[in-house]
């Protein structure tokens, strides 16, 4: 009996907690996704680096207040220093949609060339992002590191095998779950809400019935850059902040939103899901789970590992060319551009 628990604990400390924490910053993201596509009709590939940029933001505003002292004890630093990073995200987004989307929309231009002028911007970012913080890797991470550690774990159980839960993984779900719900209750419940989703539905009937674009669009990118931000910086308390990390993130977000369904809030949280724990659980080497569940069995040296972890990213781009040949609209139907 001891083994099977000492097995089930191990599943559940290397691949249903991690994979749960990192499926919540998949979700953030994809809706963000959802959101640009659903309102605005384009995919935007500057996304991954908006998240870098809000990341940045709140780093930096994470080491002033540290520099002078503040401290909200157990919690990371950085949450208080979150607001800063989400207002200078949606200052940028407003900005880039005046300087570079808003003339595409005066020239009524197919949604391929947003696409490609997102592209330019998510280069722009990149650039401004290494300029500012550098290349390299920064853990900017404080507070407690565990809600409950291995050898607490351990000494309340008696167990071989300890179970971990970071402060960061908590805090990740608390907040993923306090966003979308919020999220859900503005778009149902709010006059706004009701006006982004009629122009989402019917641009053209929803302008003949008084809706605003301007206030639509402008809603839709403050919304999405929150977004943006908050999953960025939960992504780096989780795993630590490097700007090349953003933009490899872009897709398993991308696929998370395609299998769910594109412009499909709910299809985004599902398909974050997805790709998390197929990326999580393909990549993890099960030798000694196995060795829990059926003591004596001869693995060889093999570390039972379906997946070597190098190839992490590439399962969502797996993942996302099965979902377009066998259900190319997602789980949920997608909308069109």
């Amino acid at each position: 009996m001891d083994n099977l628990l000492n097995g089930l604990v191990l599943f559940l400390n290397f691949v249903v907690v991690p994979a749960t924490s990192y499926g919540a910053q998949l979700a953030l993201g994809a809706l963000g996704v959802n959101l640009i596509f659903g309102v605005l009709r384009f995919s935007n590939f500057a996304h991954g680096d908006t998240m870098a940029f809000g990341t940045m933001l709140t780093i930096l505003g994470t080491w002033a207040l540290q520099s002078v002292g503040f401290s909200l004890g157990f919690l990371p630093t950085a949450l208080a220093a979150l607001p800063l990073g989400i207002v200078g995200t949606i200052l940028f987004c407003l900005a880039a949609d005046r300087l570079v989307y808003a003339h595409y929309r005066r020239q009524k231009a197919a949604p391929v060339v947003f696409m490609m002028a997102s592209m330019g911007v998510m280069f722009i970012l990149n650039g401004v992002v290494r300029i500012i913080i550098g290349p390299d890797e920064r853990n900017f991470a404080d507070g407690e590191r565990f809600l409950i550690s291995a050898q607490q774990f351990k000494d309340a159980t008696g167990l071989l095998e300890g179970l971990t839960i970071r402060t960061s993984q908590a805090l990740t779900l608390a907040v993923a779950v306090a966003a979308v719900l919020a999220l859900f209750l503005f778009l149902q419940r709010t006059r706004t809400g009701a006006a982004m989703r009629a122009f989402s539905d019917n641009e053209t009937l929803a302008l003949l019935c008084g809706v605003s674009p301007k206030v639509v669009i402008r809603t839709t990118w403050i919304i999405a850059a929150t977004l943006m931000t908050v999953a960025g910086v939960l992504y780096g308390l989780d795993k630590s902040f490097r700007p090349f990390t953003y933009f490899q993130i872009l897709l398993p977000i991308f696929a998370a939103a395609i299998v769910g369904g594109f412009g499909r809030p709910v299809g985004a949280i599902i398909g974050g899901f997805i790709v998390a724990f197929s990326e999580i659980a393909l990549t993890y080497a099960y030798r000694k789970v196995v060795l829990y569940f059926l003591p004596g069995s001869d693995v060889g040296d093999s570390l039972l590992q379906l997946v070597p972890t190098d190839y992490k990213f590439s399962i969502s781009f797996v993942i996302l060319v099965v979902i377009l040949i066998i259900a190319p609209t997602g789980i949920l139907k997608a909308k069109s551009s």
